[in-house]
């Protein structure tokens, strides 16, 4: 996996995360430098940690599902953008809650980076440099996370189902490339 397709990786990840910190900032009303960087490390932390964890128990196994790897990270990848893409077309919205405590973050880190684990479960089957791609979903993450404080505080919670909705069409798009590279090119 190279570069490009690690940082559209880095972000489809970071979109959910991002959506939620839109809608954190959008609770808070004024975004402080603090407040910024509290949600980017929460979020950009647990989407490092969550891949690594799922790679980590992926590479027991990946001897003996090597042979259907492509299409184990192509699923996996296929039905978190799906999943994505569904809540950003949902009408559903929940009402946006400013704290930032270490429980309510915590719980909101989790949810936002399960996907995230499944990610790490593919990069046991793809030649992917993994310290390099949990730091960079990492920094992207915390990144996108703080920005999103700051927008939500601006401008409201407008962009979180576009954000979504954009992981979920990378993370499809990925996933469909990884299949077609290793059934027409041998990847």
């Amino acid at each position: 996996m190279g570069i490009i397709e690690l940082i559209l990786l880095a972000v489809g990840l970071s979109m959910d995360a991002c959506a939620v910190a839109i809608c954190k900032g959008l609770a808070l009303r004024r975004a402080s430098a603090r407040q910024m960087l509290t949600v980017g490390l929460w979020f950009g932390g647990f989407q490092a940690l969550m891949p690594l964890i799922g790679y980590l128990l992926a590479s027991l196994f990946a001897e003996f599902i090597r042979s259907v790897d492509h299409w184990v990270a192509f699923i996996l990848l296929g039905i978190i953008g799906v999943n994505m893409i569904r809540e950003a077309l949902s009408k559903e919205d929940e009402e946006p809650n400013p704290s930032l405590s270490c429980k309510t973050m915590l719980v909101m880190a989790i949810a936002t980076s399960i996907d995230a684990m499944a990610v790490g479960i593919s990069f046991a089957f793809l030649e992917v440099n993994v310290v390099w791609a949990v730091s960079l979903i990492g920094v992207i993450t915390f990144a996108l996370s703080a920005l999103g404080v700051k927008l939500g505080a601006a401008f409201g919670c407008r962009f979180k189902s576009k954000a979504e909705l954009a992981g979920g069409v990378i993370l499809i798009s990925l996933g469909l490339k990884i299949l077609i590279e290793h059934l027409f090119f041998g990847g």
